[in-house]
């Protein structure tokens, strides 16, 4: 039974990693000499135990360090770990490959399922010891690129912002104050922009190198790889692209000549104005943080027994940190403290709508991490990262019935921009695939290359945003550098699209009966990440984003639903 501690009672300590090492050799050996199935899995074991505690110790150096990129100690805890973490590859793959060549394999599935196997013969093919170098530079740039965008100090209106804090300004109802915001943050990124050119340029390089190295042709295959795909290929993810493009773009045109009229401004629109839902302002949650959290208490606690005792564990343990401060990275993320078998939710709440997103889309993962939390491998305790996003997305969506007590007056607006921003980041989701695809593709491409393709790009899939230079960050094909996936994690970004797919596909299901779409929702959580993405729709009942009626389903209900939304008495 794990501990139950709080947060900031978990201990940390720097292990040795000469230890680790030898630790890791050391189980190899003993499975490869194993005589019976009962040896080799007390072996198994011993190695999950000590996964688990490696795992446990590289996320508290990371959330502590997310939270303050100031404090020194664990400014350098994350630059030794950014060195050690590919040193440890190579130990790690010679214990996955000493499983996949066990006698006893067989017995392995039988008791613990294919998958664990599966996963490992992509991450085989994707390591060799020849790529840590660039392995450990990766790790430097990302690094750099995050303290970057948490450096941010912008000028605003008399004080002073980070990217996190101006955010509400971007959506402000004032046209005025709003495209302001929107300069102030472009001109921060042009400022800055020579160190994101040659961060992403070198990162490009380096990956495009570990690919070759690997004997990929070029870094996209390693890039699929790396994110462990395992039921969909490429041509899945290009067929994909192309519904988004018949179904998702025209509706979304029309999303935004109705705002374009309900706000009073021209048709293509500008960035700014793009982000302004209603004249009167964007629904924003009422209430302080505090507030925020409390009626999150109460949606899980009255959503099911499960969901209860799951959020009461966050707040009993203090296993979020939300509010946006100085020194503090950007964004948010889930993510797990295994030796105490708990999530850890990390955010910046900013006086938008995006805070109450927070308590429902990173909860949505961690209530799935929580749920699995004693799953072995502790692989299968969360799913590949389209799955996962199929959990937060989802629950989005279950919070509807509560969305009063987040939004007060401001309910329906929630609810319709809500339904409306789900289909509208679809083609943007999507487009930051692409773009990937053809950076990788294309790896000797200058910055001013890479724009110019970012650029096209809109017009095919946001054909509503104006490009006429208003703010030059954005119109000239730059804006695609916020986007920390980009930098950090190539090729993540596809899955947002394929879960909200699913999302809506829930959110269909619950318009008709929320307690026969919750038991579909458990039905698929519950199976952690045991399965394949697809596998695991499959399993729960649900179409696969990859059929194209999908897709089509979901935009023709959600249309039928926007059209029927009386906005009379919204200004």
């Amino acid at each position: 039974m794990a501990e139950k501690l709080k947060f900031k009672d978990m201990p940390y300590e720097r292990p040795v990693l000469e230890d680790l090492i030898a630790q890791l050799g050391a189980l190899t050996e003993r499975l490869k000499a194993a005589g019976s199935y009962e040896e080799a899995k007390r072996i198994f074991l011993e190695e999950e135990t000590l996964e688990r505690h490696v795992d446990t110790l590289v996320n508290l150096c990371y959330i502590r360090h997310s939270i303050d990129t100031r404090d020194e100690f664990y400014s350098s805890e994350q630059e030794w770990w950014d060195e050690s973490l590919p040193l440890l590859a190579e130990p790690q793959q010679a214990w996955k490959l000493a499983m996949l060549a066990s006698p006893f394999r067989p017995d392995f599935e039988a008791e613990y399922g294919n998958l664990m196997f599966l996963n490992a013969e992509i991450e085989a093919r994707s390591f060799s010891p020849e790529i840590v170098p660039e392995l450990q530079a990766e790790g430097k740039l990302t690094t750099e690129y995050g303290k970057l965008i948490a450096s941010a100090q912008i000028p605003f209106q008399g004080g002073t912002y980070t990217l996190s804090q101006l955010t509400p300004f971007k959506t402000d109802a004032d046209d005025a104050v709003r495209l302001a915001a929107w300069k102030a943050e472009g001109a921060w990124y042009k400022e800055h922009q020579a160190d994101f050119d040659r961060i992403y340029d070198e990162l490009v390089h380096l990956r495009d190198t570990m690919g070759k190295k690997l004997g990929y042709a070029d870094f996209t295959p390693l890039g699929y790889d790396r994110m462990q795909r395992n039921c969909y290929t490429k041509d899945d993810v290009e067929k994909f692209r192309a519904a988004v493009r018949a179904y998702v773009v025209p509706l979304c045109e029309e999303i935004y000549r109705h705002q374009a009229e309900r706000i009073g401004v021209p048709y293509p629109l500008s960035f700014s104005d793009a982000t302004l839902a209603f004249r009167s302002g964007n629904p924003r949650p009422q209430g302080t943080a505090d507030d925020i959290i409390a009626n999150g208490k109460r949606f899980y606690d009255e959503l099911s027994p499960e969901t209860s005792e799951f959020f009461n564990t966050m707040l009993d343990q203090e296993l979020m940190d939300v509010l946006s401060t100085e020194g503090k990275e950007g964004g948010g993320y889930c993510t797990s403290i295994a030796d105490y078998e708990v999530p850890f939710i990390f955010a910046n709440f900013n006086g938008t709508q995006g805070d109450v997103e927070v308590i429902t889309h990173e909860a949505g993962h961690a209530f799935e991490g929580w749920l699995n939390r004693k799953r072995i491998p502790m692989s299968y305790v969360f799913g590949g990262m389209e799955s996962c996003e199929v959990h937060s997305m989802s629950m989005e969506f279950f919070a509807w019935p509560w969305c009063e007590g987040f939004f007060g007056p401001d309910t329906k607006k929630y609810l319709f921009s809500h339904l409306s921003g789900s289909v509208t980041f679809i083609p943007y989701g999507t487009m930051v695939d692409h773009f990937q695809h053809i950076v990788y593709e294309r790896p000797e491409m200058t910055p001013a290359e890479r724009h110019g393709v970012w650029k096209e790009l809109l017009g095919i899939y946001m054909p509503w945003m104006r490009l006429d230079g208003d703010i030059p960050f954005y119109a000239d094909g730059e804006g695609w550098q916020r986007q920390m996936h980009i930098y950090e994690v190539p090729f993540y970004y596809i899955d947002y699209c394929l879960a909200q797919t699913v999302a809506l596909e829930f959110w269909a299901l619950i318009q008709d009966d929320q307690k026969n779409a919750w038991e579909h929702y458990m039905a698929y959580t519950s199976q952690g990440g045991s399965r394949t993405f697809t596998d695991l729709l499959a399993n729960a009942g649900l179409v696969s984003p990859f059929d194209e009626a999908c897709l089509r389903t979901a935009c023709d209900k959600a249309h039928i639903w926007l059209q029927n939304c009386d906005l009379s008495d919204i200004a």
